[in-house]
């Protein structure tokens, strides 16, 4: 039976003109190099391939045009190579390119214009390697890609315009352990089905993190030590459906301003365990259709006054769906549970009208004490 399979193959092999010596050619169109310990991608490969199977070679780096010929390419799997270096246009000259897949390499980067230019590209499959960061531009001209995938990386940066150019993403997955998502990350990222961002470890959400991020269905940020959102983080996110932030630990917010410009149709604050409370200022939730703040854990000292006065609790069971984290003895009350009136409020939260006052009677005193000292001054000259 074997022996009748190989003569079977070795026929089949014949039939495939230029077919390379340590490859399974199956048709003109379908071509195995698998496992065969290969340096570097063939040369001689048949210009009719349609599917090519690279995996568990030997080959470091995938140069510049690597394919170039290869125009009725629409399959490539690269899994299990000792693939470290991809340089600039790699892919470049495949017009029919459907599917790339490098997966359990030692690949750490993905440099700049690595994926560039693939038009006509559906899936990005980049899981399982050794990816510790994403640069700029990277997929830069790549359009009408439904998958990217970045699972099981140790991905720790994400640099400024990193997803550029990539547009009509059915699904962009970041893998767990973020711990940079530098300005501009998401600019010029266009039209995507589902940007999901998860078990990150970020010191702060930096300001313009989404700036320029359009057309996305649903955005979600969850399970996550978010650590201080500053000031401007949301600024020039347009046109989102859903904005999920949900079960996250967050220090500080210094600016969760969602405005009517961005067109953010439901947002959900659920879950998440808030350290300081808001400012006024910092928290503007406007223009939102649905808006669902539920299971949230705030402080409940002097601030709390604070809170219940902005637009984040601007929903009728605010109270009765979300918790106090401190002090100590409400941990786990409801806000509804407790006895507002025996909270006073923070010193320092001083009303517009109590301030005005200070200062108009401050101008009143200084006024009444130049007039005393010009009186003083008049009764000397007149005693000389």
């Amino acid at each position: 039976m074997w022996a009748l399979l190989v003569l079977l193959l070795v026929e089949v092999q014949g039939l495939v003109p230029n077919c390379p010596e340590e490859c399974l050619c199956l048709s003109q169109s379908q071509i195995l190099c698998n496992t065969g310990g290969l340096t570097e991608i063939p040369k001689d490969l048949p210009t009719t391939v349609q599917h090519l199977s690279l995996t568990k070679n030997n080959f470091p780096v995938i140069r510049t045009d690597a394919f170039n010929g290869l125009k009725g390419l629409t399959r490539l799997h690269l899994d299990g190579n000792n693939i470290s270096v991809i340089k600039p246009f790699a892919f470049r000259g495949l017009p029919r390119l459907k599917e790339i897949s490098i997966q359990h390499t030692p690949l750490r980067l993905v440099a700049q214009f690595a994926f560039a230019g693939l038009q006509n590209v559906s899936h990005i499959f980049l899981g399982h390697n050794q990816i510790e960061k994403v640069e700029g531009y990277a997929f830069a001209g790549t359009s009408n890609v439904r998958l990217l995938l970045l699972n099981n990386n140790p991905l720790k940066r994400v640099e400024a315009s990193a997803f550029s150019g990539l547009t009509h993403v059915e699904h962009i997955i970041l893998p767990s352990g973020v711990k940079v998502i530098e300005p501009d990350a998401f600019n010029g990222l266009d039209t995507v089905g589902l940007l999901k961002m998860a078990f990150m470890d970020l010191q702060a959400m930096q300001s313009h993190t989404f700036r320029n991020l359009i057309r996305v269905h649903v955005l979600t940020i969850q399970e996550s030590d978010l650590g201080v959102i500053k000031e401007g983080a949301f600024d020039g996110l347009s046109l989102v459906t859903n904005l999920n932030i949900i079960n996250n630990k967050i220090d500080a917010i210094r600016g969760l301003v969602i405005k009517p410009a961005s067109k953010v149709r439901t947002l959900r604050f659920h879950g998440n365990h808030l350290l300081e409370t808001p400012t006024l200022t910092g928290l503007v939730i406007d223009g939102v259709e649905h808006l669902s703040v539920i299971n949230n854990h705030f402080p409940c000292d002097c601030h709390l006054h604070t809170l219940l006065a902005s637009s984040l609790a601007n929903t009728s069971d605010f109270k009765r769906r979300n918790f106090c984290i401190s002090p100590l003895e409400v941990n786990g009350r409801t806000i509804e549970s407790l006895d507002l009136d025996t909270i006073g409020r923070c010193s320092n939260e001083m009303t517009r009208d109590t301030l005005e006052g200070t200062l108009g009677s401050r101008g009143t005193n200084s006024t009444r004490l130049c007039g005393q000292l010009f009186l003083l001054l008049v009764i000397r000259l007149l005693m000389f």
